[in-house]
């Protein structure tokens, strides 16, 4: 029954890493909080000299949440007006125009 947990703790682990990494927001907190439920779980059925791979797993799943958290909370996403782009479509606006009224 420990390794099955174990081994699930593990792969919950390495998924909230990934999703740690990628933009996914707070969908990360969701494979986060099953990692530690069952590093809980594993760390519940190990004896006392079985723990340390589960803390290992404990300390790196509560980073993991920390970046998560850190990124939703501590970093501002900003919309940035591109004025240059906007300045080239009306000027393309004004070119295409006289270049119609020339044709006709």
């Amino acid at each position: 029954m420990r390794k099955t947990l174990l081994i699930i703790a593990i792969v919950l682990t390495i998924v909230s890493i990934i999703f740690s990494v990628l933009p996914l927001d707070t969908l990360a907190l969701a494979p986060i909080g099953l990692a530690l439920f069952f590093i809980f779980l594993t760390f519940k059925k190990s004896d006392v000299a079985q723990r340390k791979f589960t803390k290992i797993l404990f300390i790196v799943t509560y980073i993991c949440a920390l970046v998560v958290l850190g990124k939703t909370f501590l970093i501002k996403d900003k919309v940035a007006e591109d004025t240059q782009l906007e300045q080239q479509k009306v000027e393309s606006k004004k070119e295409d125009i006289k270049d119609l009224e020339g044709l006709e």
